[in-house]
Protein backbone atom coordinates (compact mmCIF):
# COMPACT_ATOMS: atom_id res chain seq x y z
CA UNK A 1 0.00 0.00 0.00
CA UNK A 2 2.79 2.41 0.91
CA UNK A 3 4.83 1.71 -2.22
CA UNK A 4 1.87 2.33 -4.54
CA UNK A 5 0.63 5.40 -2.66
CA UNK A 6 1.02 9.01 -3.74
CA UNK A 7 3.15 9.81 -0.69
CA UNK A 8 6.48 11.53 -1.24
CA UNK A 9 9.52 9.30 -1.69
CA UNK A 10 10.94 10.45 1.68
CA UNK A 11 7.71 9.52 3.50
CA UNK A 12 7.58 6.16 1.75
CA UNK A 13 11.22 5.43 2.60
CA UNK A 14 10.80 6.35 6.28
CA UNK A 15 7.55 4.39 6.62
CA UNK A 16 9.02 1.30 4.99
CA UNK A 17 12.13 1.45 7.21
CA UNK A 18 9.89 1.43 10.28
CA UNK A 19 7.78 -1.48 8.99
CA UNK A 20 10.98 -3.35 8.06
CA UNK A 21 12.37 -2.86 11.58
CA UNK A 22 9.17 -4.26 13.09
CA UNK A 23 8.97 -7.09 10.55
CA UNK A 24 12.56 -8.16 11.16
CA UNK A 25 11.94 -8.28 14.92
CA UNK A 26 8.73 -10.28 14.48
CA UNK A 27 10.57 -12.62 12.09
CA UNK A 28 13.38 -13.17 14.55
CA UNK A 29 10.93 -13.91 17.37
CA UNK A 30 8.98 -16.39 15.20
CA UNK A 31 11.95 -17.83 13.29
CA UNK A 32 10.73 -16.52 9.94
CA UNK A 33 12.38 -14.53 7.16
CA UNK A 34 11.03 -11.01 6.70
CA UNK A 35 9.07 -11.91 3.55
CA UNK A 36 7.11 -14.57 5.49
CA UNK A 37 6.16 -12.35 8.44
CA UNK A 38 2.42 -11.79 8.75
CA UNK A 39 1.72 -8.31 10.10
CA UNK A 40 -1.27 -9.34 12.20
CA UNK A 41 -1.22 -6.69 14.93
CA UNK A 42 1.23 -4.32 13.24
CA UNK A 43 -0.76 -4.28 10.01
CA UNK A 44 -3.81 -2.91 11.75
CA UNK A 45 -5.08 0.37 10.39
CA UNK A 46 -4.09 2.31 13.51
CA UNK A 47 -0.46 1.15 13.20
CA UNK A 48 -0.35 2.13 9.54
CA UNK A 49 -1.73 5.55 10.43
CA UNK A 50 0.76 5.95 13.31
CA UNK A 51 3.77 5.00 11.19
CA UNK A 52 2.87 6.84 8.00
CA UNK A 53 1.53 9.80 10.00
CA UNK A 54 4.82 10.13 11.89
CA UNK A 55 6.74 10.00 8.61
CA UNK A 56 4.50 12.64 7.04
CA UNK A 57 4.78 14.98 10.05
CA UNK A 58 8.56 14.76 10.21
CA UNK A 59 8.78 15.41 6.50
CA UNK A 60 6.29 18.30 6.51
CA UNK A 61 7.92 19.95 9.55
CA UNK A 62 11.37 19.68 8.01
CA UNK A 63 12.78 17.88 11.05
CA UNK A 64 16.42 16.95 10.44
CA UNK A 65 17.54 15.55 13.81
CA UNK A 66 15.53 13.48 16.27
CA UNK A 67 16.63 12.79 19.83
CA UNK A 68 14.67 10.81 22.39
CA UNK A 69 14.67 10.13 26.09
CA UNK A 70 15.04 6.55 27.28
CA UNK A 71 11.91 4.60 26.38
CA UNK A 72 9.49 3.80 29.23
CA UNK A 73 8.23 0.28 28.61
CA UNK A 74 6.05 -0.35 31.66
CA UNK A 75 5.95 -3.49 33.76
CA UNK A 76 3.72 -6.47 34.42
CA UNK A 77 2.40 -9.02 31.94
CA UNK A 78 0.41 -8.88 28.74
CA UNK A 79 -1.63 -11.41 26.83
CA UNK A 80 -0.53 -11.82 23.21
CA UNK A 81 -1.36 -14.46 20.57
CA UNK A 82 1.30 -16.77 22.01
CA UNK A 83 0.28 -16.57 25.66
CA UNK A 84 1.09 -14.41 28.66
CA UNK A 85 4.43 -12.60 28.45
CA UNK A 86 6.25 -10.06 30.58
CA UNK A 87 6.29 -6.42 29.51
CA UNK A 88 7.87 -5.40 27.21
CA UNK A 89 6.52 -7.91 24.69
CA UNK A 90 9.16 -9.98 22.86
CA UNK A 91 8.91 -8.03 19.59
CA UNK A 92 9.02 -4.68 21.39
CA UNK A 93 12.12 -5.69 23.31
CA UNK A 94 13.81 -6.95 20.13
CA UNK A 95 13.02 -3.69 18.31
CA UNK A 96 14.49 -1.74 21.23
CA UNK A 97 17.74 -3.74 21.22
CA UNK A 98 20.49 -1.13 21.64
CA UNK A 99 17.99 1.56 22.69
CA UNK A 100 17.97 2.70 26.34
CA UNK A 101 14.77 1.68 28.10
CA UNK A 102 13.46 3.10 31.34
CA UNK A 103 11.91 1.23 34.23
CA UNK A 104 8.43 2.30 35.22
CA UNK A 105 6.12 1.23 38.02
CA UNK A 106 3.13 1.53 35.66
CA UNK A 107 1.74 -2.00 35.34
CA UNK A 108 0.86 -1.80 31.67
CA UNK A 109 2.49 -2.02 28.26
CA UNK A 110 3.65 1.57 27.70
CA UNK A 111 5.52 0.94 24.45
CA UNK A 112 4.07 -1.17 21.63
CA UNK A 113 6.01 -2.65 18.70
CA UNK A 114 4.70 0.21 16.56
CA UNK A 115 5.94 2.91 18.94
CA UNK A 116 9.21 1.06 19.44
CA UNK A 117 9.72 0.82 15.67
CA UNK A 118 9.07 4.51 15.16
CA UNK A 119 11.54 5.65 17.82
CA UNK A 120 14.18 3.01 17.02
CA UNK A 121 14.29 4.05 13.36
CA UNK A 122 13.92 7.80 13.76
CA UNK A 123 15.96 8.71 16.85
CA UNK A 124 19.61 9.40 16.19
CA UNK A 125 20.45 9.86 19.87
CA UNK A 126 18.96 8.98 23.25
CA UNK A 127 19.54 11.55 25.97
CA UNK A 128 17.88 13.96 28.35
CA UNK A 129 16.42 17.12 26.85
CA UNK A 130 19.28 18.80 24.99
CA UNK A 131 20.07 22.49 25.21
CA UNK A 132 17.95 24.25 22.61
CA UNK A 133 15.73 27.20 21.86
CA UNK A 134 12.20 25.73 22.04
CA UNK A 135 9.97 26.73 19.15
CA UNK A 136 7.06 24.26 19.43
CA UNK A 137 5.66 21.75 21.90
CA UNK A 138 3.12 19.06 21.12
CA UNK A 139 1.32 16.45 23.18
CA UNK A 140 -0.41 13.27 22.10
CA UNK A 141 -2.63 11.55 24.64
CA UNK A 142 -3.28 7.84 24.83
CA UNK A 143 -6.68 6.40 25.64
CA UNK A 144 -5.66 4.49 28.78
CA UNK A 145 -5.77 6.33 32.12
CA UNK A 146 -3.09 5.61 34.74
CA UNK A 147 -3.18 6.64 38.38
CA UNK A 148 -0.58 9.36 39.08
CA UNK A 149 0.94 9.15 35.59
CA UNK A 150 -0.18 11.01 32.46
CA UNK A 151 -0.45 8.85 29.34
CA UNK A 152 1.06 11.34 26.92
CA UNK A 153 3.83 11.63 24.40
CA UNK A 154 5.51 15.04 24.37
CA UNK A 155 7.37 16.35 21.36
CA UNK A 156 9.61 19.40 21.66
CA UNK A 157 10.87 21.10 18.52
CA UNK A 158 13.74 23.53 18.73
CA UNK A 159 17.12 24.69 17.54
Amino acid sequence: MIETSELSSDVKETSLKIFRKIGEAEGLIHGLPLEDVHFHEVGAVDSIIDIVGAAILINELGITTIKSSAIPVGTGKIHIDHGIYPVPAPATLEILRGVPIEHSEVRFELTTPTGAGIVAVLAEDFCSIPSMKVSSIGYGAGTKTFKDCPNVLRVVIGE
